[in-house]
């Protein structure tokens, strides 16, 4: 019967790895969720460091067309493996996008633009669609072209074809050809979710599977559904859904400072059942009611949890530590040296 220390150690084996290559680690996890903020590094950078051999900030945006990954939609946004890109279109939505109600025929006429001029940056447009700016979903605006480009992206007409100083550069995307049954689709968009996150209590699954609409509009509820039937085992009174497949990999013996959004993690809900505590992302949080810091990296100290470190790199290297559990051997305080180090190089 699994305990609260089995699951501990399966959430930690299930994507922390043995290190490898990049193509190598990105294939593993299928998903690399994806986060602009950089303090001290992007969340697919941050991901990225403790799996990857010798990686550096940078690294994912610097390879990416050399890499069988897309910038997609999936339970967030992030990089998907090609291998997975048949579980995701076609990309049906009961309703148009905004953009589409605005301005009806401009993304038509974008998309015949970039199949005919081939990878065009957004402001490549604006000489032949003008500068016209409309309202977007966070409260502000953007060119309507770019809206129109964001959108077939979105639609899975587009991909991005690499990055220019941030600002993504579109293509048209491949012809996705016969589209796979929808039971496949959602039998493989249900165990990339298994994959990355389980162990996780089955409350938590099923929310996964509803933000999974954010990938798979048209398939988010046959998701759930799908998740409902599986076997779940009783630990400590909640009902947990196991891994497909259970990794028995060696555990890092040491410590790993994690991104906010690592997949180990991710789950809140998993995340204090697991390690006794609140881990919260706080850098939308007015300062005076900030627990942790801005962007508090989890600290990982073999298979627990044990605290959180903020780095800073305006005046060198610093890391501000605060701890739930402390411990106090030579052991720890030599291993998160040796992580401060490694994330210094690093950075």
């Amino acid at each position: 019967m699994p305990t609260l220390q089995g699951l501990r150690q399966q959430a930690v084996n299930q994507t922390l790895h043995p290190t490898s290559s990049l193509g190598a680690v990105l294939h593993q996890l299928g998903f690399v969720q994806a986060d602009p903020i950089r303090a001290p590094a992007r969340a697919q950078d941050l991901i990225l460091r403790p799996r990857v051999e010798h990686y550096k900030a940078g690294q994912l945006e610097a390879t990416y067309k050399h890499l069988a990954v897309d910038e997609d939609y999936f339970v967030n946004y992030g990089f998907l493996h090609a291998d997975t890109r048949p579980l995701f279109h076609p990309r049906v939505f009961k309703k148009d996008l905004r953009i589409q109600t605005d301005q009806p025929d401009l993304m038509a006429r974008v998309l015949e633009f970039v199949q005919e001029n081939g990878a065009s940056h957004p402001k490549s447009l604006q000489p032949y669609f003008g500068k016209e700016r409309i309202g977007n979903d966070w409260g502000g605006s953007s060119h309507a072209t770019t809206r129109a480009l964001e959108g077939l992206h979105r639609q899975g007409h587009l991909r991005v074809a690499w990055r220019e100083k941030g600002i993504k550069v579109f293509e048209a995307a491949p012809e996705v050809g016969t589209p796979l049954p929808n039971q496949a689709r959602v039998q493989g968009i249900l165990e990339l979710i298994l994959k990355n996150y389980a162990p996780l209590p089955l409350i938590s699954l099923l929310q996964l599977c509803s933000f999974s609409g954010y990938g798979a509009p048209s398939l988010a509820p046959l998701v759930r559904q799908a998740a409902k039937k599986l076997k779940t085992v009783l630990v400590e009174g909640v009902q947990w859904v196991m891994p497909l497949e259970t990794l028995t990999h060696e555990p890092r013996d040491g410590v790993v400072l994690l991104a906010p959004f690592d997949p180990i993690v991710w789950d809140r809900r998993r995340f204090a059942l697991l390690h006794g505590w609140e881990y919260r992302f706080e850098a939308y949080t007015k300062p005076n009611k900030r627990l942790r810091g801005y962007y508090a990296l989890p600290l990982l100290y073999q298979t627990n949890i044990i605290g959180w470190a903020n780095i800073s790199t305006k005046q060198g290297f610093n890391a501000e530590l605060g701890y739930v559990t402390q411990p106090k051997t030579a052991a720890f305080k030599r291993e998160l040296n040796a992580e401060l180090e490694r994330l210094e190089a690093f950075l």
